[in-house]
């Protein structure tokens, strides 16, 4: 099973906000996924957003791939 780390929208209409999850390829994006390992406001930014980053790596080193927003919000919670 391939497995991505992506964001799913949470939030009231015009005022998101995403969880960063670990979810199967097939899966819808608000459909299920395998865990929640962070969350990201935009309207906070791209710096204040939260990430476990001993379950980031976990799931990397299975093969999980993450999306583009979250590769650099992962790189930003790095430095």
């Amino acid at each position: 099973m391939e497995t991505k780390i992506r964001l799913a929208r949470f939030g009231a209409k015009k005022k998101p906000f995403y969880r960063i999850v670990v979810a199967s390829l097939s899966s819808a994006r608000d459909g299920k996924f395998l865990e929640v390992i962070g969350h990201y406001d935009p309207a906070k930014g791209i710096e204040k957003a939260t990430v476990n980053k001993d379950k980031a790596a976990f799931w990397m080193k299975r093969g999980a791939k993450p999306s583009d927003v979250v590769r650099q919000i992962l790189k930003n919670a790095a430095a």
